[in-house]
């Protein structure tokens, strides 16, 4: 080695920094780009920050940290065996992602070799590794930044699988007196109600037999098996699936109301022992849950969605390349890829990008405007970083022909075709994601509600940029989305009327099924028990079933109908009416105040049922127009001639108060009573609303179907001069939520004052701070002891805060007249689980973004979407 060489290592040997287990190492990929270690030129790693850069981006990173020792690594494709391609390619048996027996999301034809070399910059002089006579301290920060686990595999959940946890009802299970034996031959089996012999569950109560649920398609059961745990006083929760008992255990499902899941016995054996059923000797003749939740995700392109039997022209280049699935990941691909078309945020962020990554904080990971411009520049510019045999890469042996999944989609776009014009957006995820519960965890979410958690991110990223996003904090991104509201309620006694204004940035349109139009053919179609019988015979006769089969009848809304329910008069029960002065019946209709450039429109398919809490979908069909005009359901807004207004305060009177206390917030009780007209508890409706500060009916009925389960959701709400849990002077910032708040631009004391107003929850302390007037008052009366004036931990108007939007004078406006150029479509029961895809239009034609998949759409799914954005039409 040379010694000029050794000497200057050396001298810079104390900056290098060795990783803990705690710290991250970015070796994955560029930090400003989807460039990995197999893209010629490899990726350098700074060995004092442990980010890494391609080699358009290296220099870039010197000059901004100073840095001169770099690990390069240079990776290349070698092709696996047959038999190790055969092992990557098993068949999932488990439902799980990344352990033995479940999904290979990673399963690969080839293995990857590296070569390392230490680089100094800005000479790019190069030092072969291994080298014994480099300093111990540089070998040991080379070793561990090669041995450590890269920041994407320690942020992302390796393993995921469906979590089972052990019935509370399986110790003490009560089981009736055995007065018959079920017999160990399943062809024996048969549902005492309807005589199926498929979807077979026994309760381990009472030994009855009783068919399950129906499927989806109508197949399945007729729901036997719950109907005789209700007609039993629902004392008896526990069944087990007949066919999937084996000596390793069994399907338990508890229909208990505070389980009704999939669970655990831990005495299975010894309750089918009471019914005659040796487990030991038991095989398996029937598909697991989870085999048939794996089978509906292996095939997924089943329904019209994603265009079943269809030939797809796959597509590729700038503006049409995927974003490959990190475990459920989906929905947020789904919702990227439609905004991304959108030229506004190319023109804030893309056009930006160089800027973006010159100013970019040493922590780059965890600033939205680098990792949203990374994104964007990938998916517009066709920048992969996927290497290909022309750029030096060892050849895959594979072509580029038609196949067949086992869905049966037929479509041109080979795997390792796709792979290459997609990049993993593992950094945005997780720093997206970053304290959320739900978006930081690797399980299916609702993509409108992401929409809303990235608009929301953004803003909070615009405000605090300043100069790296000019005019950002003055015209956030989120205005083109934003629409203003007006709801006119009028008390039925006094005929006095209040209004009351409010925006969104999504408009949730319900879908009334009784407006359907082809109710007569639904009908028909849904006498289920008849042919599912049928078909049981012909199973057992031999013949083929398949045939006779009838296509799926859904029934068909229109849309229009879906948009009059939105402007309809309601009725509101017990609305407190200051003139009256009592509980009345209001009239409540609601109307836009402004339209803004975009508008996103969501279907309501999904909702929570109140009397099982399970989460369920309406199969239905709504044909969304291509061309939408809701100019008719605009107002001027305010009192109209004529009109007598609600006294100032319509609120209920006060009860008077031994001694003056802080006030606390009230729940708005039209939310409530709304809340409540949809069965929810009145205890629950009020915590749901003040959850939401008092913003709208909408995000409370979503806050209370998220809190379904909480212990205390339906218990009564502290008395209003009820001592706060803990005072301000005792509040104590955690260290890492103040950290995270100081980044958006606010300093500590704003931060803790925030956190001490909003209970310590980040997300809406950050909506508190950017909603304040004035802020440093704000910060004083949330930090001032108790008892003193505005003083007082909690802040009666932070959840309030939370959900501020923009001022009506911020909004944007014009004609209320769209054309369709996205659609986010769902898969599933519900929007838990499931697959996400998106169809967008681009340059006149629709394009299928199907993760890492792109082709050429022929049916986009104008009637099956959850999703519909549209754009104003100039």
């Amino acid at each position: 080695m040379d010694e000029a060489v050794l000497d200057m290592v050396r001298q810079h040997m104390r900056e290098v920094k060795t990783p803990g287990h705690h710290d991250k190492v970015y070796k994955d990929e560029c930090m400003f780009c989807f460039a990995s270690p197999l893209t010629p030129g490899g990726l350098y790693i700074n060995l004092k920050t442990h980010q890494a850069f391609d080699e358009e981006h290296v220099e870039l990173d010197q000059e901004r940290t100073g840095a001169v020792l770099y690990l390069h690594q240079q990776a290349r494709r070698v092709p696996l065996s047959e038999e190790e391609q055969a092992a990557t390619a098993a068949k999932p048996d488990r439902m799980a992602i990344g352990v033995e027996g479940g999904f290979n999301v990673d399963a690969k034809k080839y293995k990857v070799e590296t070569d390392w070399v230490l680089v100094l910059m800005p000479a790019r002089l190069r030092v072969p590794l291994p080298c014994p006579e480099l300093p111990e301290l540089v070998l040991g920060c080379i070793k561990a930044v090669q041995e450590h686990a890269s920041a994407a595999q320690q942020e992302k959940v390796d393993a995921w699988e469906e979590e089972r946890r052990v019935s509370k009802y399986a110790d003490g299970l009560e089981q009736l007196p055995a007065t018959k034996r079920i017999p160990m031959d399943p062809k024996q089996w048969r549902c005492e109600d309807s005589g199926l012999q498929e979807n077979l569950w026994l309760n381990l109560s009472t030994g009855y037999i009783g068919s399950g649920r129906a499927n989806w398609d109508g197949t399945g059961g007729t729901g036997a098996a719950l109907k005789h745990y209700e007609a039993t006083g629902k004392k008896y929760p526990l069944v087990v699936k007949l066919g999937t008992i084996t000596p390793h255990g069994a399907d338990v499902y508890s229909y208990a109301e505070d389980e009704n899941d999939m669970v655990l016995d831990p005495h299975l054996a010894k309750h089918l022992s009471h019914w005659g059923i040796n487990m030991l000797q038991m095989e398996k003749t029937d598909k697991t849950m989870a085999e048939m939740n794996i089978e509906l995700n292996l095939s997924y392109e089943f329904d019209k969605i994603t265009e079943a039997g269809e030939a797809l022209e796959a597509l590729s280049g700038p503006g049409l390349v995927g974003l490959k699935n990190l475990g459920n990941s989906c929905y947020m691909n789904s919702v990227l890829q439609v905004l991304w078309a959108l030229p506004e945020l190319r023109q804030r962020y893309v056009d930006a990008a160089a800027a973006l990554f010159k100013s970019a904080p040493s922590d780059a990971a965890a600033d939205f405007a680098t990792q949203f411009a990374k994104v964007g520049l990938a998916l517009l510019s066709g920048k992969t970083g996927t290497p290909s045999a022309a750029d030096g890469a060892e050849p895959m042996a594979y072509e580029k022909e038609a196949v067949t999944t086992e869905g049966g989609l037929e479509a041109t776009v080979e795997d390792e075709v796709a792979d290459a014009n997609a990049v993993a957006p593992q950094m945005f995820k997780s720093m997206a994601g970053r304290g959320h519960q739900a978006f930081s965890s690797n399980h299916q979410q609702d993509a409108e509600e992401y929409w809303g958690h990235l608009l929301e991110l953004m803003s909070r990223a615009e405000h605090a940029a300043g100069d790296r996003l000019p005019g950002a904090r003055d015209a956030p991104t989120a205005r083109l989305f934003t629409y203003g509201t007006e709801d006119r309620i009028q008390c039925s006694e006094t005929g006095r009327v209040a209004y009351k204004q409010g925006v969104s940035t999504s408009l949730g349109l319900l879908i009334p099924m009784e407006a359907a139009e082809n109710k007569s053919e639904v009908q028909q179609y849904e006498v289920t028990v008849e042919r599912q019988q049928k078909r049981q015979k012909l199973k057992e006769e031999g013949a083929a079933a398949k045939d006779e089969e009838e296509e799926k009848v859904r029934p068909r809304v229109p849309f229009t109908a879906c948009v009059e329910g939105w402007g309809a008069d309601g009725i509101v029960e017990d609305y407190h009416s200051a003139a009256a002065g009592k509980k009345v019946a209001a009239t409540k209709r609601t109307r836009f105040t402004s339209f803004p450039p975009y508008m996103l429109v969501q279907m309501r398919r999904y909702y929570t049922d109140i009397n099982t809490w399970e989460a369920k979908k309406l199969d239905v069909e709504v044909e969304a127009p291509q061309e939408l005009d809701l100019e008719s359901l605009r107002v001027k807004g305010g009192p109209q001639p004529g009109e007598e207004l609600q006294p100032e305060g319509d609120e209920a009177p006060a009860v008077p108060a031994p001694a003056p206390s802080p006030a606390a917030p009230e729940p708005d009780e039209l939310i409530v009573a709304q809340l409540m007209s949809m069965g929810f508890t009145e205890n629950g409706s009020k915590r749901a609303a003040l959850a939401v500060g008092n913003s709208s009916a909408e995000a409370a009925i979503n806050w209370v179907m998220e809190h379904v389960g909480d212990d205390d959701l339906n218990e009564p709400l502290p008395p209003p001069g009820a001592a706060p849990a803990a005072a301000a002077s005792e509040f104590t910032a955690d260290p890492e939520a103040v950290a995270n708040l100081t980044v958006m631009g606010f300093n500590e004391r704003q931060a803790t004052g925030a956190l001490a107003a909003c209970q310590g929850s980040v997300e809406r302390a950050a909506d508190w701070l950017f909603s304040r007037d004035d802020l440093d008052a704000a910060v004083e009366a949330a930090l001032a002891p108790p008892g003193a004036a505005g003083g007082g931990g909690s802040d009666g108007g932070a959840a309030a805060a939370a959900a501020a939007p923009l001022p009506p004078s911020n909004l944007l406006d014009g004609p209320g007249r769209y054309e369709l150029v996205g659609i986010v479509s769902h898969i599933g029961a519900n929007t838990g689980c499931g697959h996400y895809v998106c169809h967008v239009k681009k340059e006149g034609r629709w394009v299928y973004y199907n993760d890492e998949k792109v082709a050429a759409s022929k049916q986009p799914p104008f009637s099956l979407g959850y999703l519909y954005l549209y754009r104003r039409r100039e």
